[in-house]
């Protein structure tokens, strides 16, 4: 049996979100006690959870309706399967440090490092171990990613994605918004809030597998990421 790798961050109440996005709340609606009648057990089992919370919750994809406003209509329901299921390739960013800027040479280097290539349709995920270090602490927001001058040389390399650690793809108030419009513009996307890219630095290509929820209209998904 080939080695399956998980990539996606647990969802749980009270997890860390991006600022204004909605909260995690999962609760009880209905127990399998209520469904049998029974009304005096003090330890009532969940049958059916009430989940609340954003579509960039944990590990997700973003749409292009998402990256501005010209690209309304193309919702995460629109978007290709093929563009979920690809080849994929991981670079070791880790010297990054705290909202520090990545850039064309910094992924030239990386991989040159580990003798990989960016083919067309690939996705490429980049490790900056920023999840081991800061997530649950103050310093989560403040995450490493990459310049709008980056992010154009991977669009024109032809890629499904890009996937990334971090809360966002860029630096905050810095890069963020422009590469998202980028991504819009040249029609590739991006997986926010990863975990478990260590496992594969120096692992060479692997096929990644990561599939939105179908939400109609949807401004992106929470996914279930791995590789194989």
């Amino acid at each position: 049996m080939p080695e399956i790798i998980d990539l996606s961050q647990e969802i749980y109440s009270g997890m860390p979100v991006f600022s204004r996005l909605p909260e995690v709340k999962i609760t009880m609606h209905i127990s399998h006690e209520e469904w049998e009648g029974i009304t005096d057990s003090d330890n009532p089992s969940p049958s059916v959870n009430k989940l609340e919370l954003g579509e960039h919750t944990g590990t997700h994809v973003d749409a292009f309706n998402h990256m501005a406003p010209q690209y309304r209509e193309q919702s995460i329901d629109t978007m290709p399967l093929s563009m979920f299921y690809t080849e994929g390739i991981c670079l070791d960013l880790s010297h990054k440090g705290l909202s520090e800027l990545i850039e064309i040479e910094d992924l030239q280097k990386a991989l040159d490092k580990d003798k990989l290539e960016i083919h067309k349709g690939d996705t490429v995920l980049i490790y900056t171990d920023h999840y081991r270090r800061t997530f649950g602490t103050d310093a989560w927001a403040q995450g490493p990613g990459i310049n709008a001058d980056a992010a154009r040389w991977l669009g024109d390399h032809q890629i499904a994605a890009f996937g990334v650690e971090t809360m966002n793809p860029g630096v905050r108030k810095v890069s963020n918004k422009e590469v998202h419009h980028i991504c819009g513009e040249l029609g590739f996307t991006h997986y926010e809030n990863m975990i478990n890219l260590y496992k594969l630095i120096e692992h060479g290509r692997f096929r990644f597998i990561a599939l939105p929820l179908k939400i109609r209209g949807g401004t992106g998904s929470p996914v279930q990421g791995d590789c194989i």
